[in-house]
């Protein structure tokens, strides 16, 4: 399967979108795989193609200035991935695209906060959907920085918008990654 064909089907209709998403799943999976090869068991392919159809979702959600007439909020784009990858057939890395918000989100929040998602728990389980998830921290859609990464201080702070365990979270994780053999 050839990720950019299938980010072409959902985003044709809308080019400049397509271009931006794509661009910005480059950047993850780059990332995404620098730390993949530290880890022997984890599975590379898979990595990448999780990595560049993590937000194949975005193309039904409400974007400013790419994707305005869409409906659906911005968080539901794992959801709505998660649903256009089973349809087509992908059923494991469905689940990159539901996990991969922030550092995750559980069934608790969903409800606490009355999140429009159906409630149940959307945390990184797998090595490698956690992996997406972290690469993917690096990097927004904001076109003038979509290949340029974010320090972990920027990270940092917006996470911490959603609660200083989303900061552990992403610490433990960045331990994990980037100690490992000393640096990324």
């Amino acid at each position: 399967m050839d990720p950019l064909s299938l980010l072409e089907k959902y985003g044709r209709d809308n080019p400049e979108f397509l271009n931006l998403i794509v661009k910005h799943s480059q950047a993850v999976a780059k990332k995404a795989l620098e730390i993949a090869k530290k880890f022997p068991q984890v599975n590379l392919d898979f990595v990448y193609r999780g990595a560049m159809l993590h937000d194949i979702g975005c193309f039904f959600t409400y974007f400013p200035k790419f994707n305005e007439k869409a409906t659906e909020p911005y968080i539901k784009h794992g959801v709505i991935g998660r649903d256009i990858l089973e349809k087509e057939g992908y059923l494991d890395l469905a689940l990159v695209c539901e996990r991969h918000i922030g550092v995750g989100i559980t069934k608790q929040e969903i409800i606490e906060k009355k999140l429009p998602l159906p409630p149940r728990d959307m945390v990184p389980q797998a090595l490698e959907e956690k992996i997406v998830a972290f690469a993917d921290k690096f990097f927004s859609k904001i076109p003038e920085r979509v290949d340029k990464e974010k320090s972990v201080e920027e990270i940092k702070s917006e996470l911490r918008k959603y609660g200083e365990e989303k900061v552990r979270i992403f610490e433990t994780w960045y331990k994990e990654f980037f100690n490992r053999e000393g640096s990324l």
